[in-house]
């Protein structure tokens, strides 16, 4: 019985770590107006709602189904942007925004304030919520 308790306990951790991590994929977590992002930094013009900025590596699998997400969302919106940054090529910006894992997408307003950022690939409802939330 002695021999089974640790095989026990290594179960239960890592099933409490894999519902931990299955629903925080994805899940947008706002901010109070941390950090700014200025249009030098993405190398690309904000929108003037809102802009969404995915950071994407060419091994993800997830950060394909979010760019076609986020594609398809911003093309029905004229004032909201959707950029794509790779991280290997960007990983002096990475660092500095403290970018742990792909796909992370931050949320920004019409001043590059970040409002909002989700790691992992987000659900369509949540991004809409978001861009909704966002004040024109």
């Amino acid at each position: 019985m002695n021999s089974l308790l640790p095989i026990v306990i290594v179960l239960v951790l890592a099933s409490v770590y894999g519902i931990w991590y299955v629903r925080s994929r994805g899940k947008v977590v706002i901010k109070a107006g941390k950090g700014l992002i200025t249009a030098q930094m993405i190398d690309a013009d904000l929108g003037s709602r809102a802009t969404l900025v995915q950071f994407s590596s060419a091994f993800c699998t997830p950060c394909h189904t979010t760019r076609l997400l986020l594609e398809d969302v911003t093309a029905e919106m004229s004032d909201v942007a959707h950029v794509e940054i790779d991280v290997e090529s960007n990983l002096e910006l990475v660092r500095k925004l403290d970018i742990r894992s792909t796909p992370t997408t931050l949320y920004l307003d019409a001043r590059g304030h970040e409002v909002g950022r989700a790691i992992g690939a987000p659900k369509r409802t949540q991004v809409l919520s978001v861009i909704a939330a966002i004040a024109n």
